[in-house]
């Protein structure tokens, strides 16, 4: 079985626990240290070239990878593995996601994202139901709307993989939109006829292009043919299994935290809470500054220290859920690509810097490729910041820089530590 398998079986607990309703109690600085471990980071990175085996480590813990399409630095899901891993070759996660047998699909998990296989078949359900789940046009019910589907899916089926943009030129269906582009949500009919059917799960994605189109494929030829032939879970027994993936990728979290990772209810989630306390693979726990409703994965590690040093990304695991992030890290964090510019208070595309077992800072950073460098366009302490933040953020972002292919790193910002950094560079 493969480890990707892994991640969706119930497995037994290698520790003993007595199911019941006694919490185990955490500092919060204990707690962090559990959750910065389930994500990876109590481990140095590898000293030798980073491999398909260490690509598939990461993926293991974490469990998914999510996807956005913004480019001002890296696309998201090639920057939690450089934040864990360090300067690895971002062609393994491409031959993960696009080879013959896939170790990756995409699909709607937490937002669009990266997952195994195995896990996609844990989102059966929520492709059943995609006329309830699904937003806007793609919910439509008219003789029109379904005439259209039929035709979009015949289309893929003989054309793919297709981009949307491709296949708008080969479908006629007398709507004027068609002749559009589909920048943004600015959705063409057949787009969103496409989009409809990548949620329901009838076609899938065999990858991106450089452009960051979907290639649309029908399912049965992107999933590995076991998994293609396997019969779908009860939707229960799904919920469950997707509750632990999410409980070993937090290591302690809230009910509420534990439904966000791959966006289930929060009814189901704590039903599933339940039933995996009683089989003792989640232990009841609280953390008195944060709160006595939390779960422990039998199987957290729980290290003494953590020595981590990363940028990451806005979309990473570890800070995803903003107010998970508030509570663990002291950190309140938002991303403000849609807020106007004159009212950013931090940038664009800012990073948090996580450095030992704090987030000690934020930048904004680009990458500008025209003139080969790694520009900081802002640099933000924390209060927690410790006297060597400038000289490990000039270390990181010197990494970052060669990981990108850029010659070095400048800093255009003003203020203390970005003069601090930029002294050190």
């Amino acid at each position: 079985m493969s480890k990707s398998a892994d991640l969706t079986k119930t497995v037994g607990s290698s520790r003993a626990a007595v199911p019941g309703t006694t919490r185990v109690t955490f500092s919060i600085d204990r707690a962090r240290r559990i959750a910065l471990a389930a994500q990876g980071f109590h481990r140095p990175r590898p000293i030798a070239t980073p491999t398909m085996r260490h690509v598939q480590g990461v993926i293991d813990k974490i469990g998914l990878l999510q996807i956005d399409s913004v480019n001002v630095l890296s696309r998201s899901h090639y920057l939690p593995l450089f934040s864990r891993l360090g300067d690895y070759d971002r062609g393994i996660l491409d031959r993960a996601a696009t080879a013959p047998r896939r170790r990756l699909v995409e699909y709607w998990a937490h937002e669009a994202s990266l997952i195994p296989p195995e896990t996609y078949r844990l989102l059966y359900w929520r492709m059943h139901a995609w006329r309830e789940t699904a937003w806007g046009r793609m919910r439509g019910d008219s003789p029109e709307w379904e005439a259209l589907l039929e035709d979009v899916y015949a289309a893929v089926r003989d054309t793919g993989p297709v981009t949307a943009s491709r296949l708008n030129t080969r479908l006629d269906h007398g709507v004027p939109e068609d002749a559009g582009d589909n920048w943004g949500w600015n959705w063409s009919q057949v787009k969103t006829a496409l989009e409809a059917l990548f949620w329901s799960g009838r076609i899938g994605s065999a990858g991106r292009t450089a452009q960051f189109e979907r290639r649309y494929e029908l399912t049965e030829r992107i999933l590995p043919p076991e998994v293609a032939a396997a019969e779908p879970p009860a939707r229960p027994d799904a919920i469950r299994q997707l509750t632990l993936i999410a409980a070993r990728a937090l290591g302690i979290a809230s009910p509420r935290c534990l439904s966000d990772y791959f966006r289930m209810p929060v009814k189901d989630t704590k039903t599933a809470i339940e039933e995996l306390v009683t089989s003792g693979e989640l232990l009841p726990a609280a953390v008195p500054s944060w709160s006595n409703d939390l779960y422990l994965h039998v199987d957290a590690a729980r290290p003494r220290r953590v020595r981590a040093r990363a940028l990451l990304s806005p979309f990473d695991s570890l800070v995803f859920e903003r107010r998970r992030t508030e509570d663990l890290f002291d950190f309140r964090y938002r991303i403000e690509i849609y807020t106007p510019k004159h009212q950013r208070r931090y940038g664009y595309y800012v990073l948090p810097f996580l450095l030992g077992e704090r987030i000690v800072a934020r930048l904004d950073i680009k990458a500008d490729r025209r003139a080969g460098s790694l520009l900081v366009r802002s640099a933000h302490p924390e209060p927690c910041a410790p006297a060597d933040t400038a000289a490990e953020l000039a270390d990181e972002l010197t990494l970052m820089a060669g990981w990108l292919g850029l010659a070095g790193v400048r800093v255009e910002s003003d203020g203390p530590l970005a003069r601090e950094i930029a002294a050190r560079l």
